[in-house]
């Protein structure tokens, strides 16, 4: 099968959150099973459009309305991927510092989505199928199946991954005329509450609708952030696919960000290593339990609390362990997190941004991982740490549920109930319990190691899913 892959992020050219990493691992393993699968992705001013050889092979305008941009579509010449890469540079719209988080976004995902079906129509042969991810290329299965432009690619069938239903791409009906001509009659199929709404029109218009993780298609059916009916409704046609991970670039004996390499027999002198490693950098006691966050500062997460539950628990350990957070998001929450270093320098430290590269360092320096997130349709973070041999305190939602079984049911991980200051501190003191039992701490890595988490059985369950 030939597959092309839309979205607005795959890593490592630009990557906001998991959506990054997903795009950026599935076509490989796709692509190791046999077939053809390729990404094409907008072009932003970032360092791998910098440090990276292209070649043209789509050079054209596009057009929202009246008024009309450059194009080109640049192919990434050395596969380096494992995949075949397609940027999709668009003249004062694509080519920004950031993925997201401007006034326009709406057209200039929008002329991305129209650019990419416009290069695809005119080639001499068609994809077996057009995988969509997320709202930013949730316009493609109405434009394949109604716009008169693209008549001859409506038998394609497109399916849409649903990465997280809370970010949906609303915008008002005075923005119609940006669209290819279609039917009038058929703009019901871009309606939701009385705006065109690119996540639902996609979920009505997909051949095949997926979620990131099982439990998270059964949460939607009562929290997608108002589309929990319509969900209901195309049920039938939807299924649940568990997110794997990279693993060959998540791997501790290869990982060439580490300070020290480890596998399951070296795992103890690895991480001690490692440990004492990050520690020396952010002035922490490497004979303490090192506790850790990683991830977006953002109430999907919990991060709000984050203040509270640390400030709680270094007070109530007397000095007894350490907390290290990497992330960025709410200016409040990040100042509020910066401010601990004030009241407990020497157990805790925050390094506010992304990091690619420190990321790596914590999952293998660390003991815990604390994932108390209110949604979580996957959840990767889990995953890398299991790998990593670092045990995840997460709370039982989405993905989180999927993955994580909790010690006192004959698993591997720590977990709760409920996104609360109370529940996650109960979880640290648990955790706390369980870094005492050094043998028990050893076995439980050792297995957490050996669990396959990779993408080579996702991507088989995509492929089905086309074929269906």
């Amino acid at each position: 099968m030939e597959i092309i892959h839309l979205s607005a992020e795959c890593y490592p050219v630009a990557k906001v959150g998991g959506l990054g990493d997903v795009v950026g691992a599935l076509p490989k393993y796709q692509n190791k099973l046999g077939h053809f699968s390729k990404v094409v992705m907008p072009a932003y001013n970032n360092p791998f459009m910098w440090e990276s050889e292209f070649e043209v092979v789509y050079d054209a305008w596009v057009n929202l309305g009246r008024q009309g941009f450059p194009v080109r579509i640049l192919r990434e010449k050395t596969n380096k991927l494992g995949f075949d890469l397609y940027l999709v540079h668009i003249a004062g719209l694509t080519d920004r510092d950031k993925v997201y988080g401007y006034a326009d976004d709406t057209e200039r995902f929008l002329a991305y989505q129209i650019a990419a079906l416009d290069w695809i129509n005119q080639w001499e042969h068609r994809p077996d199928v057009i995988h969509c991810h997320d709202h930013h290329t949730g316009l493609v299965p109405f434009m394949t199946a109604n716009c008169e432009r693209y008549k001859s690619l409506n038998h394609i069938p497109t399916v849409l991954t649903i990465h997280n239903a809370q970010y949906q791409g609303q915008f008002g009906w005075d923005k119609l005329h940006y669209l290819p001509a279609f039917d009038l009659w058929k703009s019901g199929l871009l309606e939701w509450r009385n705006a065109i709404n690119p996540l639902a029109s996609a979920i009505k218009n997909a051949w095949r609708v997926t979620t990131v993780s099982p439990s998270y298609l059964n949460e939607l059916s009562h929290r997608a952030n108002g589309l929990e009916s319509l969900l209901a409704s195309e049920r039938g046609k939807s299924s649940g696919i568990l997110n794997g991970i990279d693993n060959e670039v998540w791997d501790p004996k290869t990982d060439v960000m580490l300070e020290k390499c480890y596998n399951t027999r070296t795992v103890d002198s690895g991480k001690k290593a490692n440990k004492a490693a990050l520690c020396a950098v952010f002035n922490l006691d490497p004979t303490k339990p090192l506790f850790t966050f990683i991830g977006r500062l953002v109430g999907e997460k919990g991060a709000d609390l984050l203040p509270d539950i640390f400030h709680n628990a270094l007070a109530h350990s007397r000095g007894n362990i350490n907390i290290l957070v990497l992330g960025s998001g709410d200016p409040v929450v990040e100042g509020k997190l910066s401010e601990l270093n004030t009241w407990f320098a020497g157990n805790y430290n925050a390094y506010i941004g992304y990091n690619e590269k420190l990321s790596h360092q914590i999952y293998a320096g660390a003991d815990f991982l604390l994932m108390p997130s209110r949604v979580e349709p996957c959840g990767l973070n889990q995953m890398y740490a299991l790998r990593y041999g670092t045990i995840p305190i997460v709370r039982r939602v989405g993905g989180l549920r999927d993955t994580v079984v909790d010690i006192g049911d004959g698993g591997f991980g720590i977990c709760h109930d409920q996104t609360s200051v109370w529940d996650v501190g109960q979880a640290m003191g648990r955790a706390y319990e369980l870094y005492k039992d050094k043998k028990r701490m050893k076995e439980i890595l050792r297995y957490t190691m050996q669990l396959d988490h990779s993408w080579d059985r996702a991507a088989q369950q995509y492929i089905d899913t086309y074929q269906m």
